[in-house]
């Protein structure tokens, strides 16, 4: 037996329980990963918020797709992206399903060696951030020498997406509340404070102009400024403005009418790891807590968190 969490039904947090379920046997591909750390998302939360839908048939609905773990049984013909699976390897696996547990099958297609330097819940966080924070970047061309606007700029894709722009050469403009601007600095971005008169406050700080711009929050606030910052709609990438289709703008992801960018974010994984593991890139982790208390996660996830990443260590 296994433990794991589950949505018993469409709602907030409260919904939340963990259950005990029987864990099968690795198929053709698969393997069985013992968890050590679960990295939670927003996109956990909607998935069971209604905000997807409420097919009564989903639930109860396991959660979770990024963990970090060991291997304890390796099922035939089950080859990562990176070689041979064996019993015993530490390892990251992303994208799953159910990854809120003490143990989970996955396929070997999601599993890549886990750096010996990466800590256990640095590892579980950065894989679903770092590959949405690459999709924004590749779609929105940043490159050596320009400019670009982050809307969000310390949650989880927001810190990831500062680092990589930096990583690109690119100068960073970070839209963040006060508490989280040292942050921003450390991590080689020039923060700004969201709210009324944003547009002429990143103009003070840009005179030469906005390059391109990313929404990681999905307001209007975020869309309207960088559409009267970056003269080409086109360069302007959101991955939760999904009420503000036909703007011009670009959707990326899991919404309506979006792109998944599936070939991006998966081909950006082994580089992420590598990144992490020399120093390159940091996962930032707000909070660790028990699998127990996925539901006290999901609250300070859906809230005004600390900065970072929220993690569920069974």
């Amino acid at each position: 037996m296994t433990r794991i969490v589950v949505a018993t039904a469409y709602g907030g947090p409260e919904v939340l329980s963990v259950i005990d379920e029987q864990l099968p046997e690795p198929g053709s591909g698969e393997v069985v990963v013992d968890v050590r750390a679960a990295g939670t998302n927003p996109a956990d939360a909607k998935s069971y918020s209604g905000a997807w839908g409420t097919d009564p048939g989903a639930l109860p609905m396991r959660l979770g797709y990024e963990v970090a773990g060991v291997v304890s049984t390796v099922g035939p013909d089950a080859m990562g992206p990176q070689g041979e699976i064996r019993e015993g390897d530490e390892v990251v696996a992303f994208r799953i399903a159910g990854g809120y547990a003490d143990q989970v099958v996955v396929p070997a297609s999601a599993v890549l060696p886990k750096p010996s330097a990466l800590p256990w819940p640095e590892a579980a966080g950065l894989l679903l951030a770092g590959a949405t924070a690459v999709h924004t970047l590749v779609a929105t061309g940043v490159r050596d020498g320009e400019t670009v606007l982050v809307h969000g700029g310390t949650g989880g894709v927001g810190l990831m997406a500062v680092q990589l722009a930096a990583g690109r050469g690119a100068r960073v403009i970070a839209t963040a509340s006060a508490r989280g601007h040292d942050l921003l600095r450390e991590l080689g971005a020039v923060p700004v404070e969201y709210g009324e008169g944003l547009a002429d406050r990143v103009r003070e700080l840009a005179p030469d102009g906005v390059d391109a711009a990313v929404d990681l929050v999905g307001t209007d606030e975020a869309v309207d400024v960088s559409l009267a910052l970056v003269a080409d709609p086109r360069r302007v990438a959101s991955i939760a403005a999904f009420h503000r289709a036909g703007s011009g703008i670009l959707l990326l992801g899991g919404g309506p009418g979006a792109d998944p960018g599936e070939d991006v974010r998966m081909g950006a994984r082994a580089d992420l790891l590598a990144r992490a593991a020399d120093g390159r890139l940091r996962v930032v982790v707000a909070d660790s807590l028990p699998l127990d208390q996925a539901a006290e996660a999901h609250r300070q996830l859906m809230g005004h968190h600390a900065p970072g990443k929220i993690v569920l260590v069974p």
